[in-house]
């Protein structure tokens, strides 16, 4: 410390502090606005960076938000067309089933007046088959009645036996 103290001249110590405040005086009068504008410009330009990024955060909320949302309605609308696809499917199927059983109906009553159709024809042909061979055997026994002269004079008289008069 004393060879600090011995080496210092008050002269240069006077004259370095005059070129200090010198220094700072033209500092302050030239270079201390432009620097101040600087951070001030600075300081907005990365605020305004920070507004930005907060206004893209929020944005970008919103919009999977708005993504969630249009999400939902079209699983909604997805589930209402697949509850309408199904509503037309069972439709259709009932409908089926419906004229199925009109047509199984129609070809059910179709071939019951065929086979109704068919027992008549046939009642009717046993009828006539069996008159003809009524016919016959009448016939046959007639003539093995009549073929007698005996025969026919009891015949006549069993007939007029057996007539009653009104």
């Amino acid at each position: 410390m004393d060879q600090l103290l011995n080496n210092f001249s008050l002269d240069l110590f006077v004259k370095q502090t005059i070129l200090f405040l010198l220094l700072i005086f033209l500092m302050v009068k030239f270079a201390w606005k432009p620097i101040m504008n600087a951070l001030n410009e600075r300081e907005e330009g990365i605020q305004g960076a920070l507004d930005a990024a907060e206004n893209a955060k929020k944005e970008m909320a919103n919009l999977q938000a708005d993504n969630q949302k249009l999400l939902t309605e079209a699983r909604a609308e997805r589930e209402a067309m697949l509850k309408d696809a199904r509503d037309i499917k069972n439709k259709m199927i009932e409908d089926a089933k419906g004229e199925a059983q009109a047509e199984a109906d129609k070809m059910v009553a179709q071939a019951q007046a065929a086979i109704e159709a068919e027992r008549k024809s046939a009642i009717a042909d046993l009828k006539s088959q069996v008159a003809s061979l009524s016919v016959e055997i009448a016939e046959k026994v007639v003539k093995s009645e009549l073929s007698d002269k005996q025969k026919q004079l009891s015949l006549v008289e069993d007939m007029l036996g057996k007539a009653t008069l009104n």
